[in-house]
């Protein structure tokens, strides 16, 4: 699940520039203006709702900076696109793991 400010913006971020299609919008009936926007891109899916409507059913969520994870086998490669299409990413780095 993603709050965003502004949905219209969202959805055009995530779909135009990183890929994703949207997959089901629906009205919310619990309250006025929200509206649930799923979005899918292979197996990954994003939830995006409107941020000021969450804050006022949920106040107690930490509404803060998100934290989005996602599973490629070609990290370089997605990377690469994503800067590409001009969406801000950070440097790779190279972590070395341990075996356990």
């Amino acid at each position: 699940m993603l709050n965003v400010n502004n949905q219209n913006e969202a959805v055009i971020f995530w779909t135009e520039k990183v890929g994703f299609t949207v997959i089901t919008e629906e009205k919310g009936k619990e309250c006025d203006g929200l509206k649930l926007l799923q979005l899918r891109m292979r197996k990954q899916v994003i939830i995006l709702h409107i941020k000021e409507a969450i804050a006022k059913m949920e106040p107690e969520l930490n509404l803060g900076t998100p934290s989005l994870m996602f599973f490629t086998t070609d990290l370089d490669t997605l990377h690469n696109d994503l800067s590409n299409k001009q969406v801000t990413v950070g440097e790779l780095v190279d972590m070395a793991s341990t075996s356990i």
